[in-house]
């Protein structure tokens, strides 16, 4: 009886690793960190250039994002980075999508994870468990007073205001937004242990950009550029 629960046993766990290896088969690896131990899978939605059906393999542990998507472009491939931004010691998987890309527009998306262990009879191993982030334009939006003329552009961060003369731009006022725009050019980079967003302020739809703005996911607007 104890050699058939062994064999049971056996069984049960060869079948367990069988599907989490067939989970990817038929998936395409856009993205991979050797580094850090993961691989990010994901299927073509064909005729619409991009990929849907996320799959994340980190370290063994398979994590589904069906609802994910990114850019089939080969230079926007998923970007993986394993760094501790909270600064409380522990490192947070961070994995910034490609939604979108083309003249004037850069669309990213961020999302970051946490590792929780997780115990079985004889191992312990590391889960991803994705956390909230805050939505840096919301945050800027909520922080960021703007106003638009035919002559200049400006921006109000707190008690600080910064103006840009726009006139050498040579855009007609018929060409000009209604204000300055933020939802085109959406970026995000580490620096110092912080998740930092960087968004590209517009005035119109073509040679309209008049700088970046950044916020740190976590605070407020602290700095433009």
């Amino acid at each position: 009886m104890k050699k058939i629960l062994i064999l049971m046993i056996a069984i049960s766990l060869f079948t367990v690793l069988s599907k989490a290896i067939a989970t990817t088969n038929d998936y395409d690896e856009i993205a991979r960190s050797d580094k850090v131990g993961v691989s990010i899978y994901a299927k073509k939605l064909n005729g619409y250039g991009l990929y849907t059906n996320f799959k994340i393999d980190f370290q063994g542990s398979i994590l589904s994002k069906p609802y994910w998507i990114n850019t089939t472009s080969p230079t926007w491939s998923p970007e993986i980075i394993y760094e501790d931004i909270s600064q409380d010691g522990k490192k947070e998987l961070v994995i910034i999508l490609t939604k979108d890309i083309g003249t004037g527009v850069l669309e990213r998306e961020v999302h970051v994870f946490q590792t929780q262990p997780r115990k079985s009879d004889k191992t312990q191993s590391q889960i991803p468990v994705e956390v909230p982030v805050d939505e840096p334009l919301a945050i800027l939006l909520k922080n960021v007073k703007t106003e638009l003329t035919p002559n200049k552009a400006s921006v109000s961060i707190g008690d600080k205001k910064y103006t840009v003369d726009i006139k050498p731009l040579g855009i007609q006022p018929g060409n000009l937004f209604d204000e300055i725009y933020f939802g085109n050019l959406i970026n995000f980079e580490i620096k110092n242990n912080q998740l930092v967003a960087k968004l590209g302020g517009q005035i119109s739809p073509v040679g309209g950009y008049i700088g970046i703005f950044k916020s740190s996911i976590y605070t407020k607007i602290k700095c433009i550029k």
